[in-house]
């Protein structure tokens, strides 16, 4: 009994049936399998029916253990190749995956880039729009001055002008022979029918050189009536065209500066309301006001009372946030007023800065206009002085023109002759005037003058000599003619 070995036949798994299922369909259903409560409860009954003795030799082996042995060998050899062939697609996977994150990284810094370049172009159309808006807010401004301007209805009378072809023009009066002639002509023409109008007009001509004195004396007292008459018509003319002159001059400003008070006054009246309606800009240099402690506090509930309704109603917010404002104790508020009142101080500094700025710029601009001004006096001091002296050049010409007027000047005294400069001048005409032909005498005289600075000393030299030499010639005449005029004199 001792050596008797009981063996017991325990259910072997196939390899099929080894292997774990990834997921049950259903926990609850029966499988073939053992559960791990019935396997222990059947290993314990094992080892209670097993004693030592009865315990297997360890010398026997197991013939159906032998044979899944044997079985293995092949298996191992095949899984060994499948392995190789695994590890090698997967380094490849691994490869093409590494590829694929690089072009990843590569797209990824493009769209990066693209998205800046979106960005940027974003905001540089918001500024564009921001400026067209801005634009077109000072067109729509002009056009309203302009509609403005529509409505302005200047109220005056305008003086009537005088015509120069709608006045009365009164004909000349017909000396005596016209006179003579038009009481002749029938006696004439009766006499000689077949004479046309030029053979008649010399048979008067003719006869009035015949006619005695007294025949002519009625036709010319005619004339004479006339003319007085006739000369007085146009000194009434005149002066009634000279008296319209004035009073339309006159007129003309009385009107203008009234048109201008009018214009001025629409003006101020359309400014103001145009400052009514638009609001004052803002410095952008000037700080800004700081907040009080319930306006911090409030910016800060803000965002959680809007989240608290709904970020529907700002109102609601606001008025809940001030009655949490009224509740609250001095302890609570101090933190907000601490930081309210370090922001009024900073402002408070911050102003100080902007005022002694803009009082420096003040100044600046002040000292500009002062310096504007005196320049301008300077102006129009040189210009009061150039015009004097050009109207006391005018006022000496005049006076040297009447008194070579008044006094007879001597044909036989000599001429003074030219200096350098002029006969200069006549040479280097010439020649321009070949050259240019229909050129101005103002820019001929400048090109002369530019020529004339031009010259060098040698060249100059040869101009003053022929100078000289025309002044001693007029030297020696202006000696003979002295002598001459003594002699005379003497006589």
């Amino acid at each position: 009994m001792a050596d008797t070995a009981v063996v017991v036949d325990v259910p072997r798994k196939s390899r099929n049936n080894g292997r774990k299922a990834l997921k049950q369909k259903n926990p609850s259903s029966s499988s073939p399998s053992l559960s791990t409560n019935e396997a222990n409860i059947l290993a314990q009954k094992l080892s209670q029916q097993l004693s030592p003795t009865q315990a297997p030799s360890p010398m026997k082996s197991d013939p159906s253990k032998e044979n899944h042995d044997g079985d293995s060998q092949p298996l191992k050899g095949k899984a060994a190749g499948k392995g190789k062939q695994s590890k090698k697609s997967f380094e490849k996977d691994l490869q093409e995956m590494q590829d694929m994150l690089q072009k990843l990284r590569i797209e990824k810094e493009k769209t990066e880039e693209l998205l800046k370049e979106k960005d940027e172009m974003l905001k540089m159309k918001d500024e564009e729009i921001e400026n067209k808006g801005k634009e077109q807010e000072k067109l729509q401004m002009e056009l309203k001055k302009l509609q403005k301007m529509k409505e302005f209805k200047p109220n005056m009378n305008f003086a009537i002008s005088m015509n120069k072809g709608g006045g009365f023009e009164k004909k000349r009066p017909s000396p005596p022979y016209i006179l003579w002639c038009k009481d002749q002509w029938k006696e004439i023409k009766k006499e000689n029918p077949e004479a046309d109008f030029k053979e008649v007009s010399n048979i008067l001509g003719a006869k009035w050189k015949t006619i005695m004195a007294e025949e002519k004396k009625p036709y010319e007292e005619i004339y004479r009536a006339e003319k007085e008459v006739y000369l007085q018509a146009i000194a009434k003319e005149k002066r009634e065209t000279e008296a319209m002159k004035l009073f339309e001059d006159e007129h003309k400003q009385k009107t203008a500066m009234e048109l201008l008070e009018q214009y001025l006054q629409f003006k101020e009246e359309g400014e103001k309301e145009t400052k009514k309606k638009t609001k004052k800009e803002r410095d952008p240099s000037k700080p800004k006001q700081p907040m009080s402690a319930f306006f911090l506090f409030s910016n800060e509930r803000r965002a959680a009372l809007l989240a608290d309704t709904g970020n529907k109603n700002v109102l609601e917010a606001a008025k809940i946030a001030g009655e949490e404002w009224k509740n609250m104790t001095e302890e609570q508020k101090k933190p907000y007023e601490e930081i309210a009142k370090k922001n009024k101080e900073k402002y408070m500094e911050e102003m100080e800065v902007y005022k002694q700025k803009k009082e420096e710029e003040a100044l600046n601009v002040k000292k500009q206009e002062e310096e504007m001004m005196k320049l301008q006096k300077q102006e129009a001091l040189q210009l009061l002085k150039k015009k004097e002296k050009t109207d006391h050049i005018i006022k000496k010409t005049k006076e040297k023109r009447q008194q070579k007027k008044q006094q007879n000047s001597d044909p036989n005294k000599p001429k003074k002759p030219a200096s350098s400069f002029l006969l200069f001048s006549k040479e280097a005409r010439k020649t321009l005037v070949q050259e240019r032909q229909g050129i101005n005498n103002s820019t001929l005289n400048a090109l002369i003058s530019v020529k004339w600075k031009e010259l060098s000393e040698e060249e100059r030299d040869v101009w003053n000599a022929k100078a000289s030499e025309a002044m001693e010639v007029y030297k020696k005449q202006m000696e003979q003619y002295n002598k001459s005029a003594e002699e005379e004199q003497q006589h």
